[in-house]
């Protein structure tokens, strides 16, 4: 245990996102790419919990002022999470994802992008644990008039009940990119929001954006046919990733692997007019949970691949689909805080 890199992957593990390790060692090769010894062996000594500098420093047996100086020039570097506590600035553990992976969109190379790939084998593990790290939201005007749509359950809702909207590259499509094996979607429609105004001014690596422009963003990505995904509990979203099957890390689980229920549905299901429907087949290439099939010349929904995303209502020509609102008995529960699902994700896990 005097790896300072498996001290900080073994507490990484420990969280309830996990970071599972390998029969070789690859995990500890992908945080030497990002942590100096040093740095590693301080961050496996900060908790899930907020603490202040001073208490650091008594805890570690630092000086506080080098301490500060540390922990500062390492939250820049997206490596460790900083919040406010009792009005003075407090440092904890940062997840690996979503977290620490996402936050070197501004210096991926080509170098972390293949070390992240040989370890995405392993880490897909923990795609399997309930409750998912994400869950799906549709768009509203994809879901029937009559249908009740709470905030939380659609992505329109989510922007708008925001102060500040950013928008960056998408790491997983720039991590697949960097590998030669680009997809066709679009790099920039990884949205990022505060409940607070002003907060993406003078963002090195998010572009600022207006409320009418993260609606446009939100928009372009479903138009492009990507899928809404945020994290899974009802408050505390601030952000919106816009996934494919091609690139997405959660979401090729599910196409690579064959991870069932990769991501929560959302609280609706795809739904056909048959009246209407012409069997143009144009939904069938949309769906990217191979939940439309043909019967004739009929469109058909499986609702338990169906996760309720919305996408192929965008690309149907005769408005023959939409989503409804499944059966409350067959709407599993979202945890209400970050917190709530931490737990019930350590639970899962054993921990």
């Amino acid at each position: 245990m005097d790896n300072p890199y498996k001290q900080l992957a073994d507490q990484l593990n420990a969280l309830p996102n996990g970071f599972p390790p390998t029969d070789d060692g690859r995990e500890l090769k992908l945080l030497a790419k990002l942590y100096t010894p040093e740095e590693a062996g301080l961050a496996a000594q900060l908790t899930p919990v907020l603490e202040t500098v001073e208490e650091l420093a008594a805890r570690m047996g630092k000086d506080a002022e080098e301490l500060r100086k540390q922990l500062k020039a390492m939250s820049r570097r997206g490596l460790i999470e900083t919040g406010r506590k009792d009005g003075a600035l407090g440092f904890k553990m940062l997840p690996f994802v979503v977290g620490i992976y996402e936050m070197q969109v501004g210096t991926m190379d080509a170098e972390l992008a293949r070390l992240f790939e040989d370890y995405f084998q392993k880490f897909s593990e923990v795609l399997r644990v309930k409750p998912q790290v994400h869950r799906v939201i549709p768009i509203n005007e994809t879901v029937r008039n009559s249908m009740e749509v709470r905030p939380f359950e659609s992505a329109s809702e989510i922007v708008n009940a925001m102060q500040s909207w950013g928008v960056q590259d998408c790491i997983c499509r720039k991590q697949k990119a960097l590998l030669g094996q680009a997809c066709e979607h679009p790099i920039d429609v990884c949205m990022i929001m505060d409940s607070r105004p002003n907060v993406f001014e003078k963002n090195p690596v998010i572009r600022a954006l207006t409320q009418h422009e993260a609606m446009g963003t939100l928009r372009r990505a479903a138009e492009a046919g990507l899928v809404h995904s945020v994290s899974n509990s009802v408050e505390g979203t601030y952000y919106i990733c816009n996934c494919c099957t091609c690139s997405c890390g959660i979401l090729r689980g599910m196409a690579e692997l064959g991870i069932a229920n990769v991501v929560a549905s959302s609280a609706f299901v795809n739904q056909v007019d048959e009246v209407i429907c012409n069997g143009c087949e144009d939904c069938i290439a949309s769906c990217q949970f191979n939940a439309l099939t043909m019967d004739g010349l009929l469109a058909t929904v499986d609702a338990v691949r169906c996760t309720g995303c919305g996408v192929c209502v965008l690309a149907c020509s005769t408005g023959a689909l939409g989503l409804a609102r499944r059966p409350e008995s067959e709407v599993k529960p979202i945890p209400q805080t970050h917190a709530e699902w931490g737990n019930q994700r350590a639970t899962a896990r054993g921990l």
